[in-house]
């Protein structure tokens, strides 16, 4: 999919897309760093990227929470409206919906999205995720 879509995620208003350097170009953002990636199964997230024994239980049960595990940032969303949105596509790049480095502005994000899909919870800027970097048995908070 190379169309960005702006959507409620689980956390605050963002951009979604499979398409890193599309969300490098809306988001006027440096190409070295990288994006989160969003799953909306536990098995389609341990399939792609394996997380360590002692922290499986940790990461299936977290909401609003992003796991970085040997520089490869994701989170599980589990059954929420943000999930549903991802199901199709079984994995989605997400990121704020603002300029690199900016506050939210609905101008901005309305003008560089694709599609835009507003739920019942409509579209706001909220809290941003909890971030813990997992080594095999130590968790460090980043955010």
């Amino acid at each position: 999919m190379k169309k960005i879509l702006l959507a409620q995620t689980d956390t605050t208003v963002g951009f979604l897309s499979q398409n890193a350097e599309r969300l490098e170009e809306v988001k006027m953002r440096e190409g070295n760093k990288p994006f989160l990636k969003v799953y909306p199964e536990f098995s389609t997230l341990r399939n792609a990227i394996r997380i360590p024994l002692y922290f499986r239980g940790v990461v299936r049960h977290a909401r609003k929470t992003t796991f970085i595990v040997k520089n490869q940032a994701f989170r599980y969303v589990g059954d929420t409206e943000h999930a549903r949105l991802i199901q199709p596509y079984g994995w989605l790049y997400s990121t704020s919906a603002n300029p690199s480095g900016g506050s939210f502005d609905n101008t901005f994000c309305f003008d560089r999205s694709d599609r835009v899909i507003e739920d019942s919870r409509g579209l706001q800027e909220l809290s941003a995720s909890h971030i813990y970097k997992l080594g095999r048995v130590r968790r460090r908070r980043i955010r």
